[in-house]
């Protein structure tokens, strides 16, 4: 069972739409699993310690259509993360995934995300902790490197002493994280990338599944870094703002299997889910807040985009204010077919 779960994430994760705070919630994940069925989903990051000693079990809620999915897991301590890691297992989760790169005050106050780059050892002690409570595969997403680090000597230590703990899959995000004197948006634009070095680290840890992640923007350049011999890519905020480019043709170019989907076809099928959202107490602009760039770059989009931030926060707002919003869409596409 664990063989057959592992093949299948693997292949999933050629191309995955990264973890990303704020963003991508369930609702997210659903609509993004609407427009590709094989590319591998993220949780946003969720704390062992809200898992463990807060018991926000509510934070592990997903629906049964976004598999595969991954729940990504902050923390440091290797007997918490493996309870939380055990939550989600047992929640349905396909994959744990540990988060040693997210850069933010709040993280490194905790002594998680980004700063565990500086500590290899305790994150192969998490890592073994985790692989021992679940049967799912456990993963790290990590920086090349933080601060004045050297990332040719630190990345090879780092992923050296989480595969001797039983890694078997990492997403490396192709930049330095700076933890002073940068925030978190800046973080993720300022320091340079460095594909080259992800690339060499296929070289040097040939058996360990690579992805990569950082400044990638299409499924063309996607694809070039799959040729280029790594194993997967992760997209984070293209995937997000531009969610129809990169995963309505991903299924057939990226994974050689189905046909293209579209983002009118999405918005309708996203009716029932919301319909059922808003019945259970919910309120539209939740849900509609991730599906503002589903048309970006069509004739139409600005519509589409004014009517549902103007309305979706509306107390009375429902399926009926999406369906306005597309008449944006399909008008002026039909004039321009009529032209």
């Amino acid at each position: 069972m664990e063989k057959a779960v592992k093949s299948q994430i693997g292949v999933s994760s050629r191309l995955s739409v990264a973890p990303m705070m704020d963003w991508t919630d369930r609702h997210c994940r659903y609509l993004h699993r609407l427009l590709s069925g094989r590319a591998l989903l993220y949780t946003e990051m969720v704390t062992a310690p809200a898992l463990v000693r807060g018991g926000a079990l509510h934070l592990l809620d997903h629906d049964t259509a976004e598999h595969p999915v991954a729940l990504q897991l902050g923390g440091s301590n290797p007997k918490e993360l493996a309870q939380a890691a055990r939550l989600g297992a047992d929640a349905g989760y396909d994959e744990i995934n540990l988060n040693c790169g997210c850069p933010s005050d709040r993280v490194q106050s905790g002594t998680f995300g980004a700063v565990l780059m500086r500590e290899p050892a305790r994150v192969a002690q998490c890592v073994r902790a985790m692989r021992d409570a679940v049967d799912v595969p456990v993963t790290v997403k990590c920086r090349i490197g933080v601060d004045e680090q050297d990332p040719e000597t630190v990345l090879p230590e780092f992923l050296a002493q989480i595969v001797a703990a039983g890694c078997e899959r990492v997403t490396i995000h192709a930049r330095k994280a700076w933890l002073k004197g940068l925030s978190p948006k800046e973080n993720r634009d300022i320091p340079p990338l460095d594909y080259d070095l992800v690339m060499r680290m296929k070289g040097l840890f040939p058996n360990l599944h690579i992805s990569i992640n950082g400044g990638i923007a299409s499924l063309t350049q996607a694809q070039e870094m799959l040729d280029a011999g790594l194993d997967g890519v992760m997209i984070g905020r293209a995937a997000y703002h531009q969610p129809a480019d990169i995963l309505c043709s991903a299924d057939r170019l990226i994974f050689g299997a189905g046909t293209d989907t579209t983002a009118e076809a999405a918005v309708m099928s996203m009716l029932p889910y919301i319909e059922a959202h808003l019945q259970g107490g919910g309120r539209l602009h939740q849900i509609t807040r991730h599906m503002l760039g589903l048309f970006a770059g069509r004739p139409g989009a600005r519509g589409w985009r004014r009517v549902l931030s103007e309305g979706a926060t509306r107390p009375d707002a429902g399926p009926v204010l999406v369906e306005t919003a597309m008449s944006h869409i399909t008008a002026l596409e039909d004039r321009a077919q009529a032209v």
